[in-house]
């Protein structure tokens, strides 16, 4: 404790302290600082000791009345916390200096040393120093209640598609990761015909729907169900569920538009191939090389439904192949792609070598077919499919066959491929065995589409050696190291990697 006082004139003598007799300088106590230490606590009432609450599993301090702070230790949002635990206390006091003192970071323990001034007798001013010392206790907070508790929540997204394969949801996944809209959610299970988000809050929710539909062609509806009501202050508790559907159509699809659409499209053909699906369906015409763009808008209006699954899709080997070098489209056509090849092909099934049929097709693949090629597509000729657009079309339209992608070993791409993919921690119900195979379409699509795996993380895999031979390059298109990124791995200073170099 010090004594707070203007500088005396040199002439101005000293006088003796009332209490102890020793001579000091004159002030309006006439005491001593030892004195008036023993006489008077300008600290009293300031408690020395007080609680703060911190949540282990966030790593947030508890703000009263009901707001959590992410704070660094000795930092000013974790000083300014601790001084508002003693506003109340000190409106009679000035607060001059604030400061921590260094403690044990485990030891649960947050030291503060505090300058204080007050008027005390007959005008004297007092300053004091002292430490207060803070118990960090440890309380879960209402976000990490609702995540250990699983099944609280108050919105969930429902995403749904009604296709066999996932690709489009594969596709998705690796959306949410890039982006880390995943972390949010409390919990995520994956059912039948897709998946379920479970949030805590409905702006959580929301922001999810509103990421879906800028990524996948999509719609939504939305509801919500009473959980309780407070008739005195009048508020409602609400569980609100967000439905979302996303088309039923994949990459690699065959579709069969309606006229009027495909009209509306550049007078493209009515049957065509969904070559990727991003915010929108990409289609191609395997006739022309025409290409559209289909969003979920125009979906919605005009529906299409796939005329097969990738179960139906049939091998077939290049027996010849003509190059189409130009053709003439018709007025209103649109545009045509620049990355495939236009061409007459004729192919025999695998199955089917022991017999001479072959059928004749044009195929937008030109670019990757040679003679003795395997490639797989969907055989009209031999199917019987149920489709409103299909059935009205003139049967000397349909083609015969209709090529899909170029077939490739899987086991040798299998083998060399040195890349990995993240994946959501979530509950899985129902999965099917068919679920390995489309994940290998999935990450095969992923090699073979450039502009597809612009928006994924696609990281390498450290412990895979792949294994380059002559005889196992099969022209099969492969992702460079420059597209891939190292997998962040950290490891405790105890053990793994970092107890190796400790002992070293």
């Amino acid at each position: 404790m010090e004594y707070m006082q203007a500088p005396a004139p040199s002439s101005q003598g000293n006088i003796l302290c009332c209490t102890c007799g020793i001579p000091i300088p004159p002030n309006p106590a006439n005491m001593c600082v030892a004195c008036l230490r023993t006489q008077v606590d300008i600290s009293e009432g300031i408690p020395k000791q007080v609680t703060v609450h911190f949540c282990k599993q966030c790593e947030r301090y508890l703000q009263p009345p009901a707001t959590w702070m992410q704070c660094a230790l000795e930092s000013r949002e974790l000083l300014a916390l601790c001084l508002k635990k003693l506003k109340s206390s000190m409106t009679k006091v000035r607060l001059i200096d604030a400061g921590f003192l260094w403690t044990e970071p485990h030891s649960k323990r947050i030291k503060m040393k505090l300058t204080i001034q007050k008027e005390v007798m007959n005008g004297a001013i007092l300053q004091q120093v002292f430490v207060v010392e803070f118990v960090v206790q440890y309380q879960m907070c209402d976000d990490c209640h609702r995540v250990e508790a699983k099944d609280f929540w108050k919105a969930v997204v429902q995403v749904r598609q009604k296709t066999v394969h996932k690709k489009t949801f594969y596709y998705l996944e690796q959306l949410i990761l890039k982006h880390k809209l995943h972390q949010n959610a409390l919990n995520i299970k994956e059912i039948h015909e897709g998946i379920d988000f479970y949030y805590g809050s409905k702006q959580h929710a929301q922001k999810m729907v509103d990421f879906l539909q800028c990524t996948v062609p999509c719609r939504s509806k939305t509801s919500q169900r009473l959980i309780s009501h407070d008739i005195h202050s009048n508020t409602y508790n609400y569980k609100s569920t967000f439905s979302v559907e996303i088309v039923p159509v994949c990459k690699d699809n065959v579709v069969c538009l309606s006229p009027r659409l495909a009209q509306s499209l550049g007078n493209m053909g009515q049957v065509c191939v969904c070559v990727r699906v991003t915010s929108t369906i990409h289609l191609i015409d395997p006739r022309t090389l025409q290409i559209a763009e289909v969003d979920g808008n125009t979906y919605w209006r005009n529906p299409f439904s796939s005329l097969c699954n990738p179960r139906q899709l049939e091998e077939f080997i290049v027996m010849d192949i003509d190059i189409i070098r130009d053709q003439k489209l018709g007025a209103g056509a649109g545009m045509r792609s620049n990355k495939h090849t236009l061409a007459d092909v004729w192919v025999q099934k695998t199955s089917e070598m022991d017999t001479s049929q072959q059928y004749h097709c044009r195929t937008f693949l030109g670019h990757l077919l040679n003679i003795g090629d395997l490639v797989m597509g969907f055989d009209f000729a031999n199917s019987n499919i149920n489709d409103e657009f299909l059935n009205q079309m003139n049967p000397h339209h349909v083609p015969d066959v209709v090529l899909i992608k170029k077939s490739y070993d899987r086991s040798r791409r299998v083998k060399r491929r040195n890349w990995k993919l993240q994946e959501m921690a979530r509950d899985r119900e129902g999965m099917d065995t068919d679920d390995e195979r489309q994940y290998q379409d999935f990450l095969e699509d992923l090699e073979e589409d450039e502009a597809l795996r612009k928006n994924v993380n696609i990281y390498r895999d450290a412990s895979k050696i792949p294994v380059e031979s002559d005889t196992d390059d099969d022209g099969a298109p492969r992702i460079s190291l420059m597209e891939m990124l190292e997998e962040l791995s950290l490891n405790d200073a105890t053990g793994g990697e970092g107890a190796d170099m400790m002992t070293d």
